[in-house]
């Protein structure tokens, strides 16, 4: 068995005045990506520990995938007890936790020898956003102001000429940065957008919104700026989904809902909402705005993940930060600012108002935790958890032991996976006359292999479901539809921001088709190939599959025809994810990519050493051929255990586990 390494990073100082556990984290992702922990543990000790609470560490380890880590560890101390305390926990069974774990040695710090050590002071945490698309690319934010233009020159979009936008339309009206575009809404209502309009500002999130110390701050900040008479601009679309009940009745009895839904900020549900790409439409007078002048605006939320688009996929720049900076970037309607010395807004005497003015006291913030969030309410809360409304218990649900698939439905359908399911184990053989369905490039995320948002009509999952009478406005997500494998296939590879590097300059799910070199989307090539028993690759650099699990990136990799994937390296989630679907992740060696290597996705490719028996980590050997001419060049086959062996060899740990009980 292989052991982990475990990293212990040493926390130190204190949080300055000012800064949340927003931006702690925010911090601590960006350092330990450079650190680099992919398949490594982490703990948290030091004396910094004592500054945090559950609360804090949860939004810490929270971000764990975008770490890049496979587990963030905090020890049981007192502030542990307090957090069963708070939540209602009785106190013997809290001296039970305490008087045990004292007894296994594991209450409080201890001394453990790490493989690594990283040493971080909390003093130095400042306010700050991570983006454009990445939780690890910190932003201070002071340095927004110049990001955003910056941003905007490295992307081209400040250039004069026309310009490509999404599905193809040409425009040659593309504003500067200072210009607005000035679009009349549904009601009648006149705003100006342009590049860096916050059109979506998001309170959103499991674990940020699960964290007394920023929700109230967010509670208190807007009650400041509604006494100064700030309004959030109507272009923004602004919504509050808190992580629990529980969260809803203190800021209620705090009288601090009533100030978040003056600006807008109205509770939408409890779960996975604009951080995972629920945030709905946007106004269509907006989206036309932005296709016309291919506009780069951006979204402020509080989530974990700002993957490209991810949040909308009109959106090209998103940004993570604390509920309360949600807020604030909400009022300025502007990302392009400099928070620290512009203003948010003028008050109703039109004098300028600042962050400063309404940025709440700490002490005011620890008062009113004090003073609103008991024991009570989570007993309260929790007792009843698993109760739903009138509408759910109005649900009719299927009765017996065994599901009866409809094959009427468009949201949930028999999958194929175990169609033509041998009993036997089939085990591998070399591989022969594979095509490369794409070639792509660093840091590509789970999001772009299977987006969770909306989709189009345009698309191939639009097509399915309009075949089928399903109207475009009852699409609803790919993430709604997870139980659909024909739109969740149609869907993997075809986030429209993709860029497969075997077209030029071309985003979105598509590819080219080989011999005939005809461009066509991602899913209609792969089902072309699978008809003449055409076996796939993947192409990428490095950090491939970095981001959330999203199982069905795995899936429809498998559906999709792909036996292997090559990379310079993976991320731990989607590399494992492949490995149970039985899609072989094979990695180049150091210094080698199919750039280097002076591949292009035209060749046929053969992968040998299979048939001898696969082994953990084996080294295989690929050849493609391209007009005659031959690439021969080693890989690492990334399974580290015999078991990832074995769920390749059974063409998956769903067959393996089937086999298994039908053997039984």
């Amino acid at each position: 068995m292989t052991l982990p390494e475990v990293v212990g990073v040493k926390l130190t100082g204190d949080l300055p005045e000012g800064a949340t556990a927003t931006d702690l984290v925010l911090h601590i992702t960006e350092k330990l990506r450079q650190v680099g922990v992919v398949d490594k543990f982490v703990e948290f000790y030091g004396p910094g520990l004592s500054q945090l609470s559950v609360a804090d560490r949860a939004t810490i380890a929270n971000m764990s995938p975008e770490h890049g880590c496979t587990i963030s560890m905090f020890p049981v101390d007192e502030k542990t007890l307090e957090y069963l305390e708070l939540t209602g926990r009785e106190d013997d069974h809290i001296e039970l936790v305490r008087e045990y774990l004292e007894a296994q040695g594991l209450f409080g710090e201890h001394d453990p020898e790490f493989t690594e050590t990283v040493e971080f002071d909390l003093g130095d945490v400042e306010p700050s956003l991570a983006g454009h698309k990445k939780p690890h690319s910190r932003i201070p934010m002071g340095n927004l102001d110049e990001h955003f233009p910056t941003l905007l020159a490295e992307e081209g979009v400040l250039d004069s000429g026309t310009a490509t936008g999404d599905g193809g339309l040409v425009t040659d009206s593309r504003p500067d940065l200072d210009e607005k575009i000035p679009v009349t809404l549904e009601d009648g209502t006149e705003v100006e957008i342009g590049h860096g309009s916050v059109l979506v500002s998001a309170i959103t999130s499991c674990t940020n919104t699960s964290n007394p110390s920023v929700m109230v701050a967010a509670g208190l900040l807007a009650r400041n700026a509604a006494e100064l008479g700030l309004e959030v601009p109507d272009y923004v679309k602004t919504s509050l989904a808190p992580g629990s009940k529980v969260v809803t009745e203190y800021l209620e009895q705090a009288d601090l809902l009533d100030d978040l839904e003056a600006l807008g900020y109205h509770v939408v549900g409890y779960g996975c909402t604009t951080c995972i790409g629920n945030a709905g439409p946007l106004a269509d007078p907006i989206e036309a705005a932005i296709d016309e002048h291919d506009l780069w605006t951006t979204s402020v939320l509080s989530g974990n993940r700002n993957f490209e688009a991810r949040i909308h996929p009109k959106i090209r720049a998103n940004y993570l930060a604390s509920p309360p900076l949600v807020v604030a970037y909400g009022l300025a309607g502007q990302m392009d600012i400099d928070l620290e010395t512009d203003p948010l807004g003028t008050d109703e005497s039109g004098e300028p108002v600042y962050l400063e003015d309404i940025w709440p006291d700490p002490e005011e913030i620890h008062r009113t935790i004090h003073d609103n969030v008991s024991p009570e309410m989570f007993e309260e809360k929790y007792a009843r958890a698993f109760e739903g409304d009138e509408r759910w218990d109005a649900l009719e649900a299927p009765t017996g032991d065994v599901y009866e698939w409809d094959d009427e439905s468009t949201y949930i359908r028999e999958p194929p996976f175990f169609k033509d399911f041998p009993l036997e184990e089939p085990g591998v053989e070399d591989i022969a006359g594979a095509r490369c369905l794409m070639t792509l490039g660093d840091t590509v995320t789970t999001d772009h292999i299977s987006p969770a948002g909306p989709f189009s009509e345009d698309l191939p999952a639009g097509q399915w479901l309009t075949e089928r009478g399903v109207e475009p406005h009852e699409f609803n997500t790919y993430g709604a539809r997870r139980g659909n494998h024909e739109v969740m296939m149609r869907g993997t590879f075809a986030n429209v921001r993709i860029e497969n590097e075997m077209l030029d300059g071309v985003e979105g799910g598509y590819t080219v088709y080989h011999p005939s070199d005809e461009e066509t989307t991602v899913y209609d090539a792969s089902m072309r190939y699978q008809e003449e028993e055409t076996p796939l690759i993947v192409m990428a650099g490095i950090e491939f599959g970095t981001g959330s699990s999203r199982d069905w990136a795995a899936k429809g990799t498998d559906l999709l025809g792909i036996r292997a994937t090559l990379a310079e390296s993976y991320e731990r989630i989607y590399r494992d994810n492949l490995v149970g679907m039985g899609v072989l992740p094979l990695q180049f060696q150091d210094g080698d990519s199919w750039e280097s290597l002076g591949l292009d996705g035209s060749e046929t490719f053969e992968i040998h050493g299979l048939e001898d028996g696969l082994e953990p980590n084996d080294e295989l050997t690929v050849v493609a051929e391209s007009d005659g001419e031959t690439t021969e060049f080693d890989v690492t086959a990334q399974l580290n255990t015999p078991a990832a062996v074995e769920y390749v060899e059974n063409g998956g740990v769903l067959h393996l586990v089937l086999r298994r009980l039908l053997r039984s």
